[in-house]
């Protein structure tokens, strides 16, 4: 089991800026509102010779049950749970409050140790809290300046006694040395749950992983941080992320939901099977077709997956149309897989299981030359490419360059007068011939040379 450090605090202390130092790139988002981090998050960590799971967790507030601050609470609850060490922070410049010392009682009934931690201390005006913040009970308070990465040599010290031996690493050692990456048939595929606020996104992920992982409820926008969870289900490893749902832009005013939008779209792109989840009883919103050509403009495997669908009348109907929505909207990905689900009460899951699987695998395909170029031909010959301006384009060859998505490069003459109403039918010729249903597939023209050009 990995060394697992929780950062907890009451809001706006700089908990998420200190999980940003510690695993040393900008994961959490990070804003002077307070209660920005309502999920926990999870990221591996250094400091100096230790490695460890550092948690970043909702900010410590008084609430009456079922509230979501209550809930945010419960979460961080179940971070302390699985802890092996808490940084208790404080802020240096404003000093120990009553909510700070409500909450220490709390935190020794966890049997957890607890090093407190006083951040914001790049100044001496920090020096009379910190005096303050000893009162605790927690003994003498490590200062430190996350935003600026000051003192963190005095919080290694402060670690290092509750760090098992497996947990420290030799100096020096890079991360290649001491962990080397799985080779990529063996990595979790990233999958990104995206979609509207309020759809079901955290629903789906609760349910899939069998826990309350993430905050759910019914005000939208609960979910801001992209969470990254791991999940293994079917004999292959995932890791699911959960995003915020995603609005108009000209409706977005909140400058915090503006970083949240931004990280969902970042998630996109760094993941490989986007899951767009869309309300069965809303049918597909001109929204919902934005976020599923963001996916597919960057590439992604895509899956449709249809909540609530437990709701819908007539079924049959309701699918029916859907796939005419689909046919006239998204006709550049033609056989999208879709998997019509209940989040709620756990239905057909395994169906959007087998459908991420068979997406991924289908993006992730190879097609042999030989037969690529025994299709180009025969493709070519049935329907060879129109006249424009009395000379016609001539596709000599092709071959696969890449796959993530599927990509060809396509060999010949006059090759940048194609029309696009050709290259479409390209696309959906090899789709049908090679099995490549729901995919992105690009094309590369590139013209051969004319060895008599110069004479």
């Amino acid at each position: 089991m990995p060394f697992r450090v929780a950062i907890v605090g009451r809001p706006n202390v700089g908990k998420s800026t200190l999980f940003n130092r510690l695993i040393g790139r900008r994961k959490a988002l990070v804003d002077d509102t307070p209660g920005v981090t309502r999920d926990r998050r999870e990221g591996a960590a250094q400091l100096g010779d230790l490695r460890f799971t550092a948690i970043d967790t909702a900010g410590l507030e008084e609430a009456p049950a079922k509230a979501l601050a209550s809930r945010m609470r419960e979460q961080t609850a179940r971070a302390l749970a699985a802890a092996d060490v808490i940084l208790f922070v404080v802020d240096g410049r404003a000093g120990v409050t009553p909510l700070d010392r409500h909450f220490t009682g709390w935190l020794r009934k966890g049997g957890r140790p607890v090093i407190l931690v006083a951040n914001k201390c790049e100044s001496g005006a920090a020096l009379t809290a910190i005096g303050e913040a000893s009162g605790l009970g927690f003994g003498e308070p490590v200062a430190i300046s996350a935003e600026h990465g000051e003192g963190l040599a005095e919080l290694h010290a402060a670690l290092r006694p509750h760090a098992p031996e497996d947990a420290v690493v030799e100096r020096g050692a890079s991360e290649k040395d001491e962990t080397p990456l799985p080779a990529p048939a063996d990595r979790p595929i990233r999958v990104a749950i995206i979609g509207r606020p309020n759809v079901g996104k955290s629903t789906l992920i609760n349910r899939l992983l069998g826990d309350e992982r993430v905050l759910t409820g019914p005000e939208p926008g609960i979910t801001r941080d992209a969470i990254e969870v791991p999940w293994e289900a079917q004999g292959r490893r995932f890791a699911l992320v959960d995003t915020a749902g995603l609005r108009r832009r000209a409706k977005i005013e909140d400058p915090v939901e503006r970083l949240s939008a931004a990280d969902t779209i970042q998630t996109v792109r760094e993941s490989q099977v986007v899951v767009l989840v869309v309300d069965a009883t809303a049918s597909l919103e001109k929204q919902d077709l934005a976020i599923a050509r963001l996916a597919i403009e960057e590439g992604r495997a895509l899956v449709l997956a249809v909540n609530k669908w437990d709701l819908v009348d007539d079924p049959g109907a309701a699918l029916k149309e859907l796939h005419r929505k689909l046919g006239f909207s998204l006709a550049q990905v033609p056989g999208l897989a879709i998997a019509t689900v209940s989040a709620l009460h756990g239905r057909k899951l395994d169906m959007l299981t087998r459908a991420i699987i068979k997406s991924f695998e289908i993006w992730d395909k190879r097609v042999p030359t030989p037969a690529l170029n025994r299709w180009i031909q025969s493709v070519t010959e049935s329907h060879p490419p129109p006249l424009v301006k009395g000379r016609r384009p001539r596709l000599r060859f092709a071959r696969q360059v890449a796959t993530r998505p599927p990509t060809f490069a396509v060999f010949g003459n006059n090759l940048t007068t194609l029309p696009e109403d050709y290259l479409r039918y390209l696309s959906n010729n090899l789709r049908e011939a090679f099995d490549l249903p729901g995919t992105v597939i690009r094309f590369e023209l590139r013209q051969s040379d004319n060895p008599y050009a110069e004479r």
